[in-house]
């Protein structure tokens, strides 16, 4: 299957929602107006790390941000991953990634399950509990949000069982670990024998400077496009079809031993 994957590599205004609401709309309109069949934002992208604010700032249930999720998707008939929002819920904040299909229908939702301690984010945030596979446009999917990727077992775990055929990674990346993104994404998409989409934010917050090169990997690690450091939309098409054959010469998934790995 073919589909044309757009990436909104965007900066984010710390801590003003609104401003961020307006430019994430922007994105959609663009990537609709490409021909895009899914769109994907980056991570935290309603108030950015402002993690000391979020007693003001999160989104309660995340209902304003499914909202206008859902509104996007439906007005533009894209598929999107909605990158991640910090919500409020049940008395606790989570960093929330939330798929929506093209019909504004709500796909599924993933809290992140790995918090990252250099930016103070297990302080504020609670971390998820479950997995995050999806069906988005036709095609089995899974998604993850930033540290997770330098977990391969976790990652492992959400792409095993389909297996899945493209990982959807949204992120707040720093520029100085910047090749270190694109490596262990090269390594997440060979060793998943999958399709990885990758966005990372630009621009800078008050503690740090984000990197951008948000790129989409095929299934046997080679970069199929990539964004520098400026915001821009990322537009490449993909076939699904390529995996099927990188699977069939190297069987990684039914030649696992899972009952050796604890």
């Amino acid at each position: 299957m073919k589909l044309k994957i757009a990436i909104a590599q965007i900066d984010i205004a710390l801590g003003q929602p609104q401003i961020n609401q307006k430019t994430i709309t922007d994105y959609a309109k663009k990537a609709a107006d490409a021909g895009a069949d899914v769109l994907i934002y980056p991570e935290m992208w309603n108030t950015g790390y402002a993690l000391t604010a979020l007693d003001t700032l999160a989104d309660v249930d995340g209902v304003n941000s499914q909202q206008v999720l859902s509104q996007l998707a439906k007005t533009y008939q894209l598929n999107i991953i909605g990158g991640s929002v910090a919500i409020l819920r049940d008395g606790d904040f989570y960093n929330t990634m939330y798929i929506f299909d093209k019909n504004g229908q709500k796909v599924q939702e993933y809290d992140k399950l790995h918090l990252f301690g250099l930016m103070n984010e297990g302080q504020y945030i609670t971390s998820g509990t479950k997995t995050n596979s999806f069906k988005l446009a036709g095609v089995p999917s899974a998604g993850a949000i930033c540290y997770d990727i330098r977990f391969p077992e976790w990652l492992r775990t959400i792409m095993a069982p389909g297996p899945q055929e493209i990982l959807y990674i949204a992120a707040q990346w720093p520029i100085q670990r910047i090749n270190q993104w694109q490596i262990l994404l090269q390594a997440r998409a060979i060793e998943n024998q999958a399709f990885v989409v990758a966005a990372n934010r630009v621009g800078y917050d008050d503690h740090n400077v984000f990197g951008g090169s948000s790129l989409i990997i095929d299934p046997l690690g080679r970069i199929v496009q990539q964004a520098g450091e400026e915001e821009t939309l990322l537009v490449a098409e993909i076939n699904t079809n390529d995996e099927q054959d990188v699977r069939g010469e190297i069987p990684v998934f039914s030649d696992r031993r899972p009952e050796l790995y604890q």
